[in-house]
């Protein structure tokens, strides 16, 4: 590839919420059933070209394990833009609740980026669940008001599992990167 744009992007959010098979899915179209915790973080790049110029983003996976917030800060700095991950699958609620510390702790430690949501794991309920039910903290009216109220640049719902949604959440990352710094 030559010369053209370089974007690190961080992902973070809870364990287990799916962010590892998001970035597999993206950039290797696979999907792995097995639960590996990442230790750390993990990198993984991808290549796209927008209007023509390229565009390299350097995807930063990030632990979600709190006994690791010391390494935290050095794993975000240079990142131009983030991804917070949580998932709307039963049980995981909590990780909705957490993307408020997570938000903060990115604001705290990276100048100003622009910041999508990723709500994951959206093949594991039905599909009127998050507009029926607006007593669910992952229902679609609790997730707008969150986003507008803490300028989010884009959320989407997205599946590891099926891919649902995931190339056109990483595109719009992309885009709104390149159109910052071209």
């Amino acid at each position: 590839m030559s010369q053209g744009y370089i974007f690190k992007v961080i992902f973070i959010g809870d364990a287990a919420v799916g962010k590892t098979s998001l970035i597999r899915k993206f950039t290797k179209s696979e999907f792995s059933k097995e639960y590996i915790m990442t230790l750390g973080a993990q990198f993984t790049t991808h290549e796209d070209k927008i209007e023509g110029a390229n565009c390299r983003l350097l995807l930063w996976d990030i632990a979600g394990d709190k006994k690791l917030s010391s390494l935290r800060p050095a794993f975000y700095r240079g990142a131009k833009g983030a991804i917070i991950v949580f998932s709307h699958a039963s049980g995981q609620e909590e990780s909705f609740n957490n993307v408020s510390f997570w938000l903060n702790d990115i604001r705290k430690n990276c100048e100003k980026i622009p910041i999508i949501l990723f709500g994951n794991k959206i093949d594991l309920i039905e599909d009127d669940e998050l507009s029926k039910n607006k007593g669910k903290p992952t229902s679609n009216d609790n997730i707008e008001k969150f986003i507008n109220g803490n300028n989010i640049a884009g959320y989407y719902k997205t599946s590891a599992l099926t891919g649902n949604g995931v190339i056109d959440a990483f595109q719009t990352l992309i885009k709104i990167l390149y159109n910052e710094y071209k």
